[in-house]
């Protein structure tokens, strides 16, 4: 008895060794340089002629100005001929949303979506420029944390290719805009192809894997994800007309109660909006709350964030009045389809 005992203690034990076995997030690949002080550059890869601060999350492109929506993450593992053969590996336990393996349609090149469910959230990751990806992997299939789903490459169908040197998995952590993408797309794109449905990039809105990973490193079980989210500083702050907003259904973790629209009726909804156009505060408002009888208003700017974070193309300012800018009205033109 005491034999099975001390085993069953030293699985115990093994199991709290293991890197990230509690955490909601693993690595997607063996890199874990991230974590270690000073060592991003072995983590991170730049794009072509740039610094390893290109291939994170945000305003890190054509100086500021372009959203780089996730981790550009270096490959460590190479075979004679100097290509990449890093396992990439699911990031939680979740199932395979979606597959491309003709790279031709996507600047992403090769990559598959996993959707998972944390904290009641539905998250859902996604892994790029894969040179193939686990055969018979199929939409539907269940998958553990850490299962192999692909092979890392530099698959891509963009002018520049993606070098040898260069070679690395691009991972987003996303939340979906709309389930009704794909006829949105239809309706609002007309002439403009939709190879991958409601998985088309426009739908997948990202928040910093980098800053999830460094977080739930430092709080151990104390991270909550909701709670990340939740905290993100407010770009700006919208009004929209509606009874009913998907986004609210979807994700309703961001929504506030309000006393007056649950007792007179939802006419429309109070967003918060991070500098990439997230809504992570939501508040249903009754008619006599709403000052504005048009579809979008918009109602406030945080200078300070829109200065910090100029590459989210949200709003602009036309002398002293702040205004939708036509990427800004498209996102909510789709939150609100």
């Amino acid at each position: 008895m005491r034999r099975v005992l001390r085993a069953a203690m030293a699985a115990l034990f093994l199991v709290a060794a293991i890197p990230g076995a509690a955490e909601t997030f693993l690595f997607p690949t063996a890199n874990r340089a991230l974590l270690e002080p000073g060592a991003e550059e072995r983590f991170f890869v730049g794009t072509a002629g740039k610094p390893w601060t290109s291939g994170q999350f945000g305003c890190v492109r054509s100086d500021g100005n372009q959203l780089h929506e996730g981790l550009d993450i270096r490959s460590i593992q190479r075979d004679r001929r100097g290509e990449p053969v890093d396992p990439v590996n699911a990031t939680a336990e979740g199932v395979v949303a979606y597959v491309n393996s003709r790279s031709g349609l996507s600047n992403y090149g090769n990559y598959v979506v996993l959707r998972h469910s944390i904290e009641g959230l539905e998250v859902y990751s996604l892994y790029a420029h894969l040179s193939a990806v686990r055969s018979g992997l199929k939409i539907g299939d269940r998958v553990q944390a850490g299962e192999r789903i692909a092979t890392m490459g530099r698959t891509s169908n963009t002018r520049q290719r993606i070098t040898q040197d260069r070679a690395h998995c691009h991972f987003e952590l996303d939340l979906v805009v709309n389930d009704r993408y794909a006829q949105w797309h239809k309706d609002r794109l007309e002439g403009q192809r939709n190879d991958h449905g409601n998985f088309n990039g426009r739908n997948l809105m990202g928040f910093d894997p980098a800053a999830v990973l460094r977080e739930q490193a430092k709080l151990g079980a104390a991270f909550s994800l909701v709670r990340y989210l939740q905290s993100q500083p407010e770009m700006c702050r919208v009004m929209v007309r509606g009874k009913s907003l998907g986004w609210a259904r979807r994700y309703p973790q961001f929504v506030q109660r309000n006393p007056v629209a649950e007792r007179e009726g939802i006419a429309g909804y109070e967003l918060s909006l991070t500098f990439n156009g997230m809504p992570v505060r939501v508040i249903p408002r009754a008619a006599s709350e709403m000052r504005s009888s048009a579809k979008v208003a918009l109602l406030s700017v945080t200078e300070a964030e829109r200065e910090r974070q100029p590459c989210g193309k949200l709003v602009f300012k036309r002398g002293q009045v702040w205004t939708l800018l036509a990427h800004g009205q498209d996102l909510l033109d789709l939150l609100t389809y």
